[in-house]
């Protein structure tokens, strides 16, 4: 099998009697997208432990932040998986010259940002910072060195990273979204992009959509869909708009996508 980082292309079209001891699969269909939801129990499987949520949806190259019914589902499924309460920081992951790679830098663009050096604390407005780190080759720090000192700096509660997935099947680029609190474990081997909770001491949830695949030559060449530019541009609104709702769910879609811009 080709290199994937989507939970349930691992488990979900495994029979229930065949599933791996510690593996539960839950699909549902809600207004024409559909929830898979794989929780692993144990360490020593493909994906570390914890829980994975996976929404099908249309093509998110015609989606954006005016889709609130994939939002609120989004949003619904996000924010069961973060501390109810506390400061956020949104890390927007890859490298924005790099347009399968820029999903995570384009969404902290459309995040509500709300915390800032002598800004007083808005009562029911949850504290949200966001950044997009860039790459060790341009900053000549590793993500984990960066993302370590943003933490020891904001002390948030919780940390959400934000970066573009790999997937197996092709049907699924530009079509699914990923949420998991197991933090961000790229399946690639070697990737320096693991940021979890046991390295930052924060939990760490992990949200993206899959922007490309592995092809059959190899590791070395990388299959993308045809509308990819649309893919990040439309995927960094629906996940920016998904985020900030589930962060601020007092406001409504149309309050955020104002007061983000």
């Amino acid at each position: 099998m080709r290199m994937t980082d989507m939970a349930d292309e691992l488990f979900a079209g495994t029979a229930t009697a065949a599933l791996p001891g510690g593996v539960r699969v839950a699909t549902a269909r809600r207004g024409g997208v559909t929830i898979t939801r794989v929780e692993i129990a144990r360490e020593g499987l493909e994906r570390p432990r914890g829980r994975y949520v996976t929404l099908e949806v249309p093509r998110v190259s015609v989606l954006d932040e005016r889709d609130s019914t994939v939002i609120e589902q989004a949003a619904t499924e996000l924010r069961a998986l973060l501390p109810p309460e506390g400061p956020v920081l949104v890390l927007g992951v890859g490298n924005r010259r790099v347009t399968a790679d820029a999903l995570g830098p384009r969404t902290v663009q459309k995040i509500f940002v709300t915390m800032g050096a002598g800004q007083p604390a808005v009562r029911g407005i949850r504290p949200v910072a966001a950044v997009a780190p860039g790459v060790a080759a341009s900053t000549g720090m590793s993500l984990q060195q960066l993302a370590g000192a943003l933490v020891h700096e904001l002390r948030p509660a919780a940390l959400l990273c934000v970066d573009s997935l790999c997937s197996a099947e092709p049907q699924r680029l530009g079509r699914t979204l990923q949420f998991s609190d197991t933090g961000l474990c790229p399946a690639q081997p070697g990737s320096a992009r693991h940021l979890d909770a046991r390295r930052l001491g924060v939990p760490v949830v992990a949200a993206g959509i899959p922007t490309l695949m592995e092809a059959k030559e190899g590791r070395d060449l990388v299959i993308t869909p045809r509308e990819l530019d649309s893919v990040i541009a439309h995927g960094a609104a629906l996940l920016g708009t998904a985020i900030n709702r589930a962060l601020q769910p007092r406001l409504s879609i149309a309050q955020l996508c104002w007061l983000a811009g």
